[in-house]
């Protein structure tokens, strides 16, 4: 192993560090996860020094965790089983913008937002957003989705091609600019969302959208959650093509209230947004507003500015940190369930009484215009009788999605936290993904520990 480190520092010099304080920054996770720091961590600035670190590690036998922002929720990036984590902080060049093709290619480290800051004069945007400024090369990882997948859908509908480097530092190229192809296998799709486990992201070629002419958002007040639950599904089927349709429990009002000086009422809330034409945009709030009426929404807060509407979303995109602030001392479980959206009043319904009957806060937010929705369990530090109430409600939950018909994880992912679910979901189709990781890394090396059986 020691042979592995003076190789990659040779190849790296200072880029190389294995200071303590790197590793254990490396080693958390914002999901609940204790520290699991690697023995080292690389900080590349081309595919070929990902793949030359990818070739050390792999005659060395050490396993090779991906970085990029940190923000996964499930353990996704944290080395169980130590290892080189390879940070691709400094591989952050938004390399071509083709606007004829609306297509923008990549290095892995870049941000949604720094992508769209680079777009502005284009006229073009990247949609996904999952409200943290994650990387895209991350955000491909895991399949990310967010606030605007109901209109534009998630990172798997938008990442158009890759490039990947393997276990054995082979450097591969999926997918083409085109629209579609139906030549062979989607390798692309089977990377998007293997969370590093068969290689390693170093370029992206992602599907760009055109700024809408207009842009509308509001948020309104339900008496109860089953009536704001309720405008959402008739929403969806009624077919208003919805950018965003938000749902914010009372607890997390309460939180906004707090942390912002929202004035909401102390009652669940609906936050959506319209992108279109003018008329476009005026006939969808119109019938949105109609149908919400329907089921008693009242307080209509309309947001046309740029400058209010950003207001708006940033409330739900800091939703984490307000009712954080608001239960201080609390060790939180953040997770989130997917259901078709006919079963999504019984499973919001279902786990809000579930929280309930617990006794400890449990705000819940969610993108319920796909059918997703979260939780965050806020057990008291220390307090371990809690914390297992707290593990049993997440756990009924992910038991609650697929008796629904749904999925244990719309967008957080597997990583460490939800295995125990895959065999459940997944049956021999788990056993399936694991032949492929063999195939792919038969020596287990690429983020052990995470999505598959025995890993």
């Amino acid at each position: 192993m020691s042979d592995a480190f003076a190789a990659l520092t040779e190849l790296l010099g200072p880029r190389l560090n294995r200071s303590q304080s790197d590793r254990e920054t490396h080693g958390r996770s914002e999901g609940h996860f204790p520290l699991m720091p690697p023995d080292a961590v690389a900080y590349p600035e081309s595919a070929e020094e990902v793949a030359a670190i990818v070739k050390i590690c792999a005659e060395a036998g050490l396993p090779v965790i991906g970085w990029g922002t940190g923000t996964s929720l499930e353990g996704h990036s944290i080395a169980p089983r130590g290892g080189v984590t390879v940070d691709f902080t400094r591989m952050d060049k938004v390399l071509q913008v083709l606007p004829e093709d609306m297509v923008a290619v990549v290095q892995p480290g870049v941000t949604r937002e720094a992508l769209n800051t680079e777009l502005r004069a284009t006229g073009l945007f990247f949609p996904v957003d999952p409200g943290a400024n994650a990387s895209l090369g991350g955000m491909a990882s895991t399949r990310a989705s967010g606030t605007t997948a109901v209109r534009y859908g998630t990172m798997r509908g938008n990442v158009l091609g890759l490039e990947v480097v393997l276990a054995d530092g082979r450097v591969i190229r999926t997918g083409t600019r085109a629209p579609k192809s139906s030549t062979g296998y989607d390798l692309t799709g089977l990377f998007v969302g293997a969370e590093g486990t068969l290689g390693l992201i170093t370029e992206l070629t992602l599907k760009l959208h055109g700024q809408p002419e207009a842009v509308s958002a509001a948020v309104c007040a339900f008496a109860d959650m089953e009536g704001a639950v309720g405008a959402v599904i008739a929403t969806i089927q009624s077919g208003i093509p919805m950018a965003r349709i938000e749902f914010v429990d009372a607890v997390a009002a309460a939180a906004f209230n707090a942390q912002s000086g929202a004035g909401w009422a102390d009652a669940p809330h609906l936050m959506v947004e319209f992108h279109g034409s003018d008329a476009g945009v005026a006939e969808q709030a119109e019938r949105f507003g109609e149908i919400a009426r329907d089921f008693g929404a009242e307080g209509f807060r309309w947001a046309s500015l740029a400058e209010e509407r950003g207001k708006l979303w940033a409330m739900r995109h800091n939703a984490y940190r307000a009712m954080m602030a608001a239960h201080p001392g609390s060790a939180p479980i953040t997770t989130d369930i997917c259901v078709p959206i006919s079963r999504l009043a019984e499973a919001v319904e279902e786990t809000a009484a579930d929280i309930a009957e617990s006794g400890m806060p449990g705000p819940i937010v969610g993108h319920v215009g796909d059918g997703n929705f979260h939780a965050l369990l806020l057990p008291r530090a220390g307090d371990a009788a809690e914390w297992e109430r707290a593990q049993a409600l997440a756990a009924r939950m992910a038991e609650r999605a697929l008796r629904l018909g749904g999925t244990v994880s719309g967008e957080h992912g597997i990583g460490m936290g939800k295995t125990k679910y895959m065999q459940a979901e997944h049956g021999e189709a788990w056993q399936v993904m694991a032949a492929v990781k063999s195939a792919l890394d038969p020596g287990n090396l690429m983020n052990p520990g995470k999505l598959l059986p025995g890993n």
